[in-house]
């Protein structure tokens, strides 16, 4: 059985917050809808060519003239798992995922 740090409701229903793992920046169009939205500064705005490696960027031709921005996590410690990010993003560039309780 797997244990997950949760918490409860205003209602009082239990609640399992999921905590942001990683960003798909060859799908991040850079638009800042989840930069916006982050109550705790979770996210940064880079460019793409930071974050991507030159295999990421040879793999997808659209991609080798591009000079835009994406986000990147920059403090994720600091992500309370309230997911806004996701429900924001047009491009489904988020990974989420329950934390284990400490031993």
């Amino acid at each position: 059985m797997n244990d997950y740090i949760t918490g409860i409701t205003a209602g009082g229903a239990a609640w399992t917050p999921v905590f942001v793992q990683d960003i798909n920046q060859t799908r991040c169009i850079g638009c800042g809808r989840c930069f916006k939205v982050c109550p705790r500064d979770v996210f940064d705005l880079v460019d793409r060519s930071d974050v991507l490696s030159e295999d990421d960027i040879d793999d997808y031709d659209d991609l080798e003239e591009d000079n835009a921005q994406v986000m990147r996590i920059a403090h994720g410690n600091d992500c309370i798992g309230c997911s806004a990010c996701s429900r924001v993003c047009p491009k489904n560039c988020f990974t989420h995922a329950p934390l284990p309780l400490a031993a």
